[in-house]
C-alpha cells in the first residue's frame, strides 16, 4: 500500500476530534503512550534507584540518542536531552562569552516566535543586536544577511520554519553567506519530524527542538544538537554531579558531550515515550511524512481559497513551507473561528503575524482528507 495514502488514524487516539494543531503539541502513537507505561512498571518493579535500574535507564537514554542522531544526521554525543525547544535557545544564549563590541543577527523580531525571541532580547544591555527585515511571508534578503556580518558578529539565530506562516528559510543559501565564519544557532522546532533536517548539510553549530510537536513525543522532552567542534563556544550555566567532575578537592572540570549541559535527572519516561513515536516517524518514512502533509495543507489552502473573505497567509509554493496553513475570514474574530470549532471538535489554534491575530492549521501525517474536508464544511457553516 502507499504509505502516503494510508489511513494511521487509528494510531493515534484521540476521542474522535479533529486535531490540527501538531505545531503546538501533536498526537502521540498508542504505541508510544504503551511504551511509557511499560516502562514505568519495569522501574518501579526493578526498584527505581537500584543496582538494576542504572543500566536498564542508561540503554534507554543511548537509544533516544541514537535514533535522533539517525533523524538529523549527526553523531549520538552530539545529543544533549531537554525538556523543550527553549532549554536549547538558553544554553546557547547564556553560554557564549561576549564583549562590548559583540553583536547577533536574528530576523523579525516581533515576528519571531517568543522562544526565539526573549532569550536574545535580553542580551541588549550587553551586544548589539541586528534585526533582519522581513517581507510578508516572514523572509528576509540574502543580501542584508550579508551586510550585517561582520568582525564581531558573535551568532546568527533563525528559526529553520516559521511558527506562524510556514515559511522554510533556505539554509542552504545562509550557510554559503556564513561560510563558517560565525556560528548559527537554528530552531527546528517547527521542521524535525515533518521535513527533512540534516545537520551535517546546514552546517549549524547548534540547534534546537521539542520532542512534542512533529516528532509525536510527549511533553516535557526536548533535544539540544551541539557540534562537537562548538561545545568549546559555550560554558553550562548550571552545573552538578551529572555535568562535572572534582580534582585536587576544591576544582572543578566540566564533562564532555552530552554530560556537559545535563545537569540533574532527565525525563525518563517521557525520553522512552519519545524514543517510540519517532521509530514510528521512521518506519513511515520521513520522505513520505513530508508527502503526506504536503497533500493535505495544499487541500486545506485550496479548498479555503474557494470561501469567500478569505485571508491566506505564507508562500503560494507549497516546498517553500510546511504543513502549517495560516488564514483569516473577513468578519470573524480569529478567536471566535477558533472557539467555534472547538465546539465541533476541531481543534485549530490562535496565532499571531507581528501584532495580527490570525488562525493556525498545523495538518500532520495522521490526519486524513476526509478530516480536511470536513473543517471546510464546518467554517463554511459557521
Amino acid at each position: 500500500m502507499n504509505l502516503v495514502s494510508k489511513d494511521i488514524s487509528d494510531d493515534f487516539p484521540n476521542s474522535g476530534k479533529i486535531y490540527l494543531n501538531n505545531a503546538s503539541v501533536s498526537l502521540m502513537p498508542a504505541q508510544s503512550i504503551e511504551a511509557m507505561r511499560e516502562f514505568l512498571i519495569s522501574y518501579n518493579s526493578i526498584g527505581p534507584d537500584s543496582k538494576e535500574s542504572e543500566p536498564f535507564v542508561t540503554e534507554k537514554l543511548r537509544n533516544m540518542r541514537k535514533i535522533i542522531a539517525k533523524i538529523i544526521s549527526c553523531q549520538p554525543d552530539e545529543v544533549v536531552l531537554t525538556q523543550s525547544t527553549t532549554d536549547g535557545i538558553n544554553i546557547v544564549a547564556n553560554g557564549l562569552s561576549f564583549d562590548e563590541k559583540s553583536n547577533i543577527i536574528i530576523r523579525g523580531m516581533t515576528h519571531e516566535h517568543h522562544s526565539n525571541f526573549y532569550p536574545w532580547l535580553k542580551l541588549k544591555e550587553k551586544i548589539s543586536i541586528k534585526n533582519l527585515p522581513i517581507d510578508k511571508d516572514g523572509l528576509f534578503k540574502l543580501e542584508d544577511l550579508e551586510s550585517f556580518v561582520d568582525d564581531h558578529t558573535k551568532l546568527v539565530a533563525l528559526s529553520h520554519a516559521l511558527y506562524n506562516t510556514g515559511s522554510i528559510l533556505p539554509m542552504d543559501k545562509i550557510i554559503k553567506i556564513l561560510d563558517d565564519k560565525v556560528p548559527l544557532f537554528v530552531d527546528s522546532a517547527q521542521t524535525v519530524g515533518c521535513i527533512d533536517v540534516d545537520v551535517s548539510k546546514m552546517n549549524c553549530n547548534f540547534m534546537s527542538f521539542n520532542g512534542s510537536k512533529w516528532l509525536c513525543g510527549p511533553m516535557g522532552t526536548g533535544l539540544f544538537y551541539c557540534n562537537r567542534k562548538s561545545s568549546d563556544l559555550l560554558e553550562p550555566k548550571t552545573i552538578g554531579g551529572e555535568s562535572a567532575i572534582i580534582y585536587d578537592d576544591t576544582n572543578l572540570a566540566f564533562k564532555e558531550l552530552p554530560d556537559k549541559f545535563q545537569t540533574g535527572f532527565r525525563n525518563y519516561v517521557g525520553i522512552v515515550g519519545l524514543e517510540s513515536s519517532a521509530n514510528y516517524l521512521l518506519n513511515f518514512g520521513l520522505e513520505n511524512i513530508r508527502k503526506k502533509n504536503q497533500y493535505l495543507s495544499n487541500l486545506l489552502r485550496e479548498e479555503l481559497s474557494k470561501l469567500p473573505k478569505i485571508i491566506l497567509y505564507g508562500p503560494e509554493d507549497p516546498d517553500s513551507r510546511t504543513s502549517i496553513v495560516s488564514f483569516n475570514i473577513n468578519g470573524i474574530d480569529s478567536q471566535e473561528l477558533v472557539d467555534r470549532l472547538e465546539k465541533q471538535n476541531i481543534i485549530l489554534a490562535v496565532r499571531e503575524i507581528m501584532e495580527q491575530k490570525i488562525v493556525r492549521a498545523s495538518p500532520h501525517f495522521f490526519n486524513t482528507e476526509s478530516e480536511i474536508l470536513s473543517v471546510i464544511d464546518a467554517i463554511k457553516n459557521l
